[in-house]
């Protein structure tokens, strides 16, 4: 099969693609507002109808939330699982956005084209890109390279409570060779990047409790324990003056990145001083040390994400509080575990406790283990190679600081490893007003799926 007239295929129909897109954005597919129900179920049905126009076996399936949509095409070659998801963040606060956020058009700005609207980058401009690249394939050749099994959520910007017992109840359907994933990005302008490791997260929230009741600090003021100051030492004790986490055990199952992927990492292309001053600031506060990206893929975190206690309106109240409340997230990496970093977590405030204090925990937080890609495989070279012939720079395999749970539920669920590859830029402003995709990562992401399509079979 020629993969040049499938990329010829591919320039030619760009704006009857780009038109396909536009069809799919105006669907105002928001999965956490009930509002939107509709919405959700239209663009589930756009999807069904797209995937059948394509010659694909396709049919939306009901969940106890929003449907999920499957499809199956071809007979022979490898067995490519493609997951993408077509729900949207709402667009709130919708007086900071320049224009409707479902009226996308595709504007010229300083010689640049991007798609402006809900979901271009993330992820249905995203999920497009491989969706254009099958179309290309069948149209030039009456048929994919492999086959192919599409997995599209509706409600992963709503935490995915129906997507595991979706999973588990149809593995057998799902099963395939190797899962594709496209909700990620570009680590800089230009140069295509595959995820090879995710962090992980674990989520707590504590409340420290004082007196009985708020106190008149003029009456209780020195006798009385203070929890705002009592949790404010506690917090301090987290790290130490090198931004390492002082936790007994925190580090015990971290695991070291090997000098090709340090190198790698410092010749993508990453600028350190342009990230840092897009968000206001000056110098890393991380561990000593590391670099950025290191800080952020491949070094495990623990923030304080809330503090709260006391009088909090306007004016002056004089109170000592009887309670302080603290949200707190860790980012896990390598082999650590999240049941094992809360027992140590907790175990570590309760011992600082003193004056008669207590604590409560919130027992209804979850956590998720991270996520590293088998980058052994085969498969994972064969795609790095087609990256990079399409967008003459050698593509990297880069970590993400953040989680995309559903590379990890392939793996346990399904017994399958996953691939992430996406075109989005730091700049899209995904879930922020006024969210964009460029025409050229849609353009050139609809390559590359092609590429990487030809390279796996």
């Amino acid at each position: 099969m020629s993969l040049d007239a499938v990329l010829t295929k591919i320039d030619d129909d760009l704006d009857a693609s780009l038109d396909r897109l536009m069809g799919l954005l105006k669907l105002q597919s928001v999965s956490t507002d009930p509002a939107y129900k509709d919405e959700v179920n239209k663009a589930a049905d756009w999807l069904v109808e797209d995937l059948k126009s394509l010659g694909v076996d396709a049919s939306k399936r009901d969940t106890p939330m929003h449907p999920m949509v499957v499809g199956h095409v071809g007979n022979s070659g490898p067995h490519l699982l493609f997951y993408g998801h077509y729900d949207v963040q709402p667009v709130d606060p919708i007086e900071l956005w320049d224009h409707d956020p479902f009226a996308p058009f595709i504007e010229d700005r300083d010689g640049k084209k991007v798609i402006r609207g809900r979901g271009t980058s993330d992820d249905k401009g995203q999920l497009m890109t491989f969706m254009e690249a099958c179309r290309a394939w069948i149209a030039v050749h009456g048929e994919l390279p492999c086959r192919i099994t599409f997995l599209f959520e509706g409600e992963e910007e709503t935490g995915s409570p129906s997507l595991v017992p979706f999973m588990e109840a149809n593995a057998d359907e799902l099963k395939a060779d190797l899962a594709l994933i496209c909700d990620t990005g570009m680590v800089a302008q230009g140069v295509p990047s595959i995820a090879s490791q995710l962090r992980g997260m674990l989520k707590e929230e504590f409340v420290l409790h004082g007196p009985a009741m708020d106190l008149h600090s003029g009456h209780y003021g020195g006798p009385a324990v203070n929890p705002l100051k009592e949790i404010s030492r506690i917090i301090a004790s987290f790290h130490d003056d090198d931004g390492r986490v002082t936790i007994d055990g925190f580090y015990d199952d971290v695991i070291e990145i090997g000098d090709n992927l340090k190198a790698q990492w410092k010749t993508c292309g990453f600028d350190e001083a342009e990230y840092m001053q897009n968000a206001g600031l000056t110098e890393s506060a991380g561990e000593k040390n590391y670099s950025i990206l290191e800080q952020q893929w491949s070094r495990p975190t623990l923030e304080i994400n809330g503090l709260w206690g006391g009088y909090q309106g306007a004016g002056s109240k004089t109170v000592i509080p009887a309670d302080a409340h603290c949200k707190i997230t860790c980012r896990l990496v390598g082999d650590m575990d999240p049941d094992k970093i809360r027992i140590a977590l907790r175990k570590h405030v309760e011992s600082q406790l003193r004056l008669g204090t207590s604590v409560t925990w919130d027992n209804d937080l979850e956590g998720a283990p991270a996520s590293v890609m088998n980058t052994d495989r085969p498969e994972f070279e064969q795609a790095r190679q087609a990256l990079s012939n399409e967008w003459d720079r050698e593509a990297v395999f880069v970590g993400m600081g953040g989680s995309i749970p559903i590379a990890g539920h392939f793996k346990t669920v399904l017994d399958m490893d996953a691939m992430l590859i996406g075109f989005a830029s730091e700049d899209d402003r995904i879930h922020s007003p006024n969210e964009k995709y460029d025409v050229e990562a849609f353009h050139k992401g609809t390559r590359s799926w092609a590429r990487v399509l030809a390279a796996l079979t």
